[in-house]
């Protein structure tokens, strides 16, 4: 894993144009079967990926929390949910938000969540490769397989599945 990891960068970007123009294809014209591919390419990765090991998606990016999940997590540490907000989080750019700082101030030191049970929706659904209507997020999987080693794998592997 870390050797993947280390390499995911260069990989990532050597692959970015590729990826970008099968991406663009797929939008004007996605196969009807998709997601069941998505799907079944998203559960056979997550059969051999365990994400303790890598942790990349905490280690350098932070998610959006939504209304639900800052009450969920706020009502888990019993604060008021503005307690919550001032203690954790900012409002970025987009007006959404987002944690304070990266590294995730969830993250311990083994790579576990210290708040998984309660964590917030995007977190339990990164990186979206078993997403309905998966080629309507072509621009976030784009972003996460710079991120994620998993990602990267699905969308090699969606390529051979599904030449456009």
């Amino acid at each position: 894993m870390k050797t993947i990891l280390n390499n995911l960068p260069k990989l990532a970007k050597d692959k970015h144009i590729e990826n970008k123009k099968y991406f663009d294809k797929l939008k004007k014209k996605a196969p009807k079967n998709l997601d069941y591919v998505m799907q079944d390419l998203h559960d056979s990765e997550f059969k051999r990926t365990d994400c303790l090991d890598c942790a990349n998606c905490c280690k350098t990016t932070g998610p959006l929390f939504t209304t639900a999940d800052i009450e969920r997590i706020s009502k888990h540490f019993k604060q008021k949910p503005q307690q919550f907000i001032e203690q954790y989080l900012r409002i970025d750019e987009d007006n959404d938000y987002v944690l304070q700082s990266v590294p995730c101030t969830f993250l311990e030191a083994d790579n576990k969540c210290f708040i998984y049970d309660v964590r917030p929706k995007a977190c339990r659904e990164f990186p979206h490769t078993d997403r309905k209507k998966f080629q309507q997020i072509a621009n976030l999987t784009l972003k996460n397989v710079e991120i994620c080693p998993a990602a990267f794998n699905i969308v090699e592997k969606m390529k051979e599945k599904l030449p456009l």
